[in-house]
């Protein structure tokens, strides 16, 4: 599914995305390619913070990419960092995750041979680890740590499930549709499936917003997802962990 082929969404809706400067050169994306969200979530556990992932999502003429990292905040910290790279029919091109503390692990993953492999370091002086999955390079990836993943997956449902009637997008409410997706850091994959039970009122950092909820359905448990009007995810909640993650 060519989900990114017009905008971020690629669902042709009609709708521009409003796009985040921060006017520093750092964030400024490269040539032909252009920010479509960017920022940080706090996550939170118990209602204290716990970790922030601080992300970019950038898209182009010859595909997406989306740079992540992520941090504990309490005691020793806890690194580490992500990249995917997205062909502009949303296939993989390749996705790097490192840990840079405590250890310093490495996993890759790439197509080859109509299928994905992952290449694993535990640390730089192990001898890297091969592991197949036959899954196609449309698979998902859903990474331990990186909620701007669910944000992607999130804008292929809507690519997927949803359709523009006078300008608005539509999306049929209480209807599952299902995902294949990968998680290189436990190196397994699982079906996934997203639903919009629909619009809710919700009070972030002290503002009272509409959002439209969505629901993530996995083997794991369900994750609640709600999405402003540019197709931005505002607040997850993972009740199983008692576990809340803020768009700051």
């Amino acid at each position: 599914m060519r989900f990114w082929r017009q905008t971020i969404l690629g669902v042709a809706v009609g709708l521009s995305l409003s796009l985040l400067a921060t006017g520093s050169d750092k964030s400024k994306p490269k040539e032909g390619m252009k920010v479509v969200d960017s920022g940080s979530f706090g996550v939170f556990v118990n209602g204290r913070r716990v970790a922030t992932e601080t992300f970019d999502i950038e898209q182009g003429p010859t595909g997406s990419v989306a740079k992540s990292e992520f941090k504990t905040d309490a005691g020793d910290p806890s690194v580490q960092s992500s990249e995917l790279q997205l062909s502009p029919g949303g296939e993989i091109i390749k996705y790097q995750f490192n840990e840079q503390s405590p250890g310093k692990a490495e996993a890759t993953v790439v197509p080859a041979n109509e299928f994905l492999t992952e290449r694993i370091k535990k640390s730089p002086t192990d001898k890297p680890e091969e592991q197949p999955f036959l899954l196609p390079a449309s698979t998902s990836i859903l990474d331990d740590y990186f909620f701007s993943h669910r944000e992607i997956l999130l804008w292929r449902f809507l690519a997927t499930a949803c359709k523009k009637d006078n300008n608005e997008l539509k999306c049929p409410a209480n209807q599952r549709t299902q995902f294949g997706t990968l998680n290189p850091r436990q190196r397994s994959s699982q079906p996934v499936s997203l639903e919009l039970t629909g619009k809710e009122k919700v009070n972030l950092h002290g503002t009272e917003q509409e959002l439209d909820k969505f629901v993530l359905h996995s083997e794991g448990g369900d994750w609640m997802l709600w999405v402003d009007g540019s197709f931005k995810v505002q607040r997850i909640l993972i009740s199983s962990d008692n576990t809340e993650v803020l768009r700051d």
